[in-house]
């Protein structure tokens, strides 16, 4: 199983709205796993870097916010074991794949993860991803990384579903209607498992460039699917639509869903 989560603003670690029950519900009823892998675009890179920090520490990524913000911290512990495997997947896969030994968690990490498991008991660490990554390497990506589902690792690319920031009205609860159809067509793709189609999501979906004006935050859902693999079918955590635009949506992916 993988997941892939919308992580909103880095409010949405002082303000779950939908998405935060529904992801600590997920969390409640998940066999815990050994390790969790988050991909984000808050950390992308030349190449691949793997985090092997023993105790990552939370990372602050963003300016303007409330106070409270910054006071908060996800004290997990790395996993360098983990790490290490991934690394080795990815070089076989002809990935050039570096280790990162000071790496901490960026919001893109800590802050969904602060609802799926809030007690900060489950291992985490981070792969980067590469900075000329398109949606058909981020796919290939995701795959590399598919058998350490079977150790334990829980793969999570964190995104945004949409994610045009120049059209964010905070607070306002009126989703724009481009950002709910881009949603529905991705919700269907996904549902019947049309992962080719998937990954021309930017090329067929209606709306596709305006909700996502650059693709960084679109390609962790494709990390997910791929990580879970050819034929995998995804099912639908619904989380709603922020501050107008933004679609906090996840996806469980299971090659057993159907």
């Amino acid at each position: 199983m993988s997941l892939f989560v919308s992580h909103g603003a880095p409010t949405f670690a002082l303000e779950p709205g939908l998405a935060g029950p529904a992801l600590t519900e997920l969390g409640r009823h998940l066999q815990k796993p050994e390790a969790v892998l988050v991909v984000s675009p808050h950390w992308m890179t030349t190449g691949v870097r793997v985090g092997l920090t023993v105790k990552p520490a939370t990372i602050h990524d963003f300016s303007g916010f409330p106070p409270e913000l910054y006071r908060m911290a996800y004290p997990v512990s790395g996993h360098p074991v983990f790490a290490r495997k991934a690394m080795e997947l990815l070089e076989a896969a002809g990935w050039n794949a570096v280790a990162d030994t000071s790496r901490g968690l960026d919001h893109g990490a800590w802050v969904p993860l602060m609802h799926l498991f809030p007690d900060a008991s489950v291992p985490v660490f981070q792969v980067s991803m590469p900075m000329n990554l398109d949606c058909k390497s981020a796919w290939q990506l995701g795959l590399a990384l598919q058998s350490l589902e079977h150790e334990g690792v829980l793969i999570v690319g964190s995104g945004s579903l949409t994610h045009n920031l120049y059209e964010v009205r905070w607070g306002d609860a009126k989703a724009e209607g481009y950002a709910r159809a881009f949603t529905e067509w991705v919700r269907a793709t996904i549902k019947h498992g049309n992962n080719e189609q998937l990954i021309e999501t930017l090329n067929l979906a209606p709306h596709a460039r305006r909700a996502h004006p650059t693709v960084e935050h679109f390609l962790p859902l494709l990390i997910a699917a791929g990580a879970a693999g050819t034929g995998s079918h995804g099912t639908l955590i619904d989380g709603g639509i922020e501050h107008g635009v933004l679609a906090m949506d996840a996806f469980v992916f299971d090659t057993k869903i159907k």
